[in-house]
Order: structure tokens, then C-alpha cells, then sequence
């Protein structure tokens, strides 16, 4: 089967990745091409165009970029008539992947959707799109489900969320080795998790490596995106106690005592490694006033909607300050709120409904696609 997959983010290359993986072992004929990254590159395939090239951050940024955008739609269309899929797998990356849906279903292609748009968050609706243009919904979150088929209708699969996969097949990391070889000391981590695309990282870090001259007992080590070069960081390394590594995000958190995390999956990767985090957004000015008046939810990071609780403390826009960061590090450094933190964790494990998101996805879309 020829299978056309499409991924924005560096999130949606690794879940591309690893449900390219659980596809070969269903179809061992598996022909991919896609719009992606280096993961799903190492699984082999033909790369389109590779994420950098398409992503574009909040409402302002969007528009002052909009001509790359339709270039890429069209890019996009031509590129799949050529190719002639038997299946367009659409991950997450909602702005282009409706676009394409929309056009593909007219064209007699099947549209199968991994990792829904979220628009329990804004945009609802788009559930008006999504049921006229998506074959297959698979959805990752537990809520996810009851939203689409108790209040609209439209059946979904809940396949459990593909994190738990890719972090439960990481190896060990040996604390002390990962330290030397990466120029640490011998200090606890703080990991710093500013996000992937420029616009976010430049807002992020100076708030977040402000704090560190506080906490000396700590390093804090700034977790490079595979997006972005290292030189784009190196303007934020005249800290002493700031360091830095990039692509080693999952083995940073696994030996960090704390982390100062971007909304965003990043709060949920490291809240499955059982690391207490701060949660931090700021946007433009625009984005922001514009995103709050069509955002209607109690939470910006997953780990508290899922559990529909706070479990870990937000700081947005105005919030994000080096006297409130100062103090919610120091608070999530303290042995009581790590140990309530932790169970809120192993519950939000529960939820997510345990390992193996990647092959039931698989299943279900090579069943599907095998049988029409």
C-alpha cells in the first residue's frame, strides 16, 4: 500500500515516526512519502518537505507568512495526484492538514486523521469539516472521544496516546555519564524546555534562564530543538550557570529533578517522565488578546485538562515573570508538592490508556484501507 503522511511539527514527526513503524510490520509493502522530519526520514520514504519549512506560529505570524503557505497547499495537491496514495494520514497540524482533507475527498483519495485538531479548544466549528472531509478519526485524548461522538455525533477511535510509546522505548540514561559527556557538573538538573520554533524560544528563555543565578545548588540546561541550530542559542549561553544540549530532550528529562516547560506536548512529555514542571507561555501581544477571546478552556497545558485539575501551576503572558517563576520553582523543589505531583502523574497515566497507540492505529487504518 502507498501511504502519503503529512506532519508540521517536531511532535507530529515523532508520532509519524513511530505509527510509520507499526505500519511496516502490518504491511511489510509499506511505500511511504511525507511531509516530516528526521525521525520519520530514519524509517524510510521519500521526505517532501521537511517541518522547518512549515511552521509558523500564532495568528500574526500566520498572516505575515501566508503566501509560503499557499505555495505549499499547492505544492502539496499537485504532489499527491503525482504519488496516487491509497491513504492520506493527516497528524495533527490542523491550518494545512483541513486545507488538504477538503480538497483530497473530492478527489476520491481516503483521508484518515491521526491526532485530532483540537478544536475542544477553539474552532469548534470545524467539526463541520472534519465530518465531511476525514474518513477516520483517531483520536489520543480520553475526552476526545465523548466530545466527538457524544456532543457532534461523528465516531471516532481513541487509540491511547502515542508519548507513552516513545518514552517507554527510550534506553536508560546512566545520570553521571549523560552529565560528563554533555560538560555537566555533578549538581541536580533543572531541564528548560523553551519549545521548537523561533518566535516561542526568543519569548521563552531570557524569563527562564533569569532564575537560574538564584538556585546555584542547580544547573539548568537548556533543551535545544532538533528544529533549530545551535548558534540560534548560543546568544542565551552567557549565563554561567546555563548550559545546553539539543536533540536529547527525553534524556535531559529523565535526569532532571525540575523542569521550566512551553505549553504545549512538552508539558505532557514531562509530566510522563515524572518530572515536576512549571508550566510557561507568552506570545505576541496580538496572538495572545486574540487567542483569549476564542479559547474557552480552564487550562492551557494537558496534563491539567486531562485530569481537569491543576496539578501543575501556569504561568501566561503577564504571569511569566522572574518573581512568579522564582517562586513556583521553588515550590515544585519542595519534597511535598513533588510527592502530590507524582500521583497526580500515575493517575494522568491511567488516563491516557497505557502503551501501544501506535500499532492500534496501524491496525485500524491498514484494516480499513485493506478492506475498501
Amino acid at each position: 500500500m502507498k501511504y502519503y503522511l503529512i506532519a508540521g511539527e517536531a511532535s507530529g514527526d515523532l508520532h509519524g515516526a513511530n505509527l510509520m513503524k507499526a505500519l511496516k510490520k502490518e504491511d511489510t509493502e509499506a511505500d511511504f512519502r511525507f511531509w516530516g522530519g528526521d525521525l520519520m526520514r530514519e524509517v524510510g520514504g521519500v521526505e517532501v518537505k521537511h517541518y522547518r519549512e512549515l511552521a509558523f506560529m500564532g495568528f500574526a505570524e500566520v498572516l505575515l507568512n501566508l503566501g509560503t503557505i499557499l505555495k505549499n497547499i499547492k505544492f502539496c495537491k499537485k504532489d499527491i495526484e503525482s504519488f496516487n496514495p491509497d491513504v492520506i494520514i493527516f497528524i495533527d497540524y490542523p491550518g494545512f492538514n483541513l486545507r488538504i482533507a477538503k480538497w483530497a475527498r473530492q478527489k476520491g483519495f481516503k483521508t484518515h486523521y491521526y491526532i485530532s485538531p483540537q478544536i475542544w479548544a477553539w474552532k469548534e466549528g470545524r467539526i463541520k469539516e472534519i465530518k465531511r472531509d476525514v474518513d477516520e478519526m483517531y483520536v489520543i485524548l480520553p475526552f476526545e472521544k465523548d466530545f466527538y461522538e457524544e456532543k457532534h455525533n461523528f465516531p471516532v477511535h481513541f487509540v491511547g496516546h502515542p508519548l507513552i510509546d516513545a518514552i517507554y522505548s527510550q534506553k536508560q540514561v546512566n545520570p553521571k555519564t549523560f552529565k560528563k559527556e554533555n560538560g555537566l557538573d555533578e549538581r541536580p538538573v533543572i531541564a528548560l524546555l523553551p519549545g521548537s520554533r523561533k518566535q516561542e524560544i526568543k519569548k521563552m528563555l531570557e524569563i527562564m534562564i533569569s532564575v537560574a543565578k538564584d538556585f546555584k545548588e542547580y544547573q539548568f540546561v537548556i533543551a535545544g530543538a532538533p528544529s533549530q541550530e545551535k548558534s540560534f542559542y548560543e546568544t542565551f549561553l552567557t549565563t554561567k550557570n546555563v548550559h545546553f544540549v539539543t536533540n536529547k530532550t527525553y534524556d535531559l528529562l529523565s535526569i532532571s529533578e525540575a523542569a521550566l516547560v512551553t505549553s504545549g506536548t512538552a508539558t505532557l512529555e514531562t509530566a510522563l517522565f515524572k518530572v515536576p514542571q512549571v508550566v510557561c507561555y507568552k506570545g505576541s501581544r496580538v496572538s495572545y488578546e486574540i487567542a483569549k477571546r476564542v479559547i474557552k478552556l480552564d487550562y492551557i497545558s494537558l496534563v491539567n485538562l486531562i485530569l481537569n485539575k491543576t496539578v501543575v501551576t501556569e504561568l501566561i503572558q503577564t504571569d511569566f515573570n522572574k518573581k512568579r517563576l522564582k517562586e513556583e520553582l521553588t515550590n515544585i523543589l519542595e519534597p511535598y508538592k513533588r510527592a502530590t505531583m507524582f500521583l497526580d502523574y500515575y493517575d494522568l497515566e491511567k488516563a491516557l490508556g497505557g502503551k501501544g497507540a501506535s500499532e492500534n492505529t496501524a491496525k485500524l487504518i491498514y484494516s480499513t484501507i485493506k478492506t475498501k
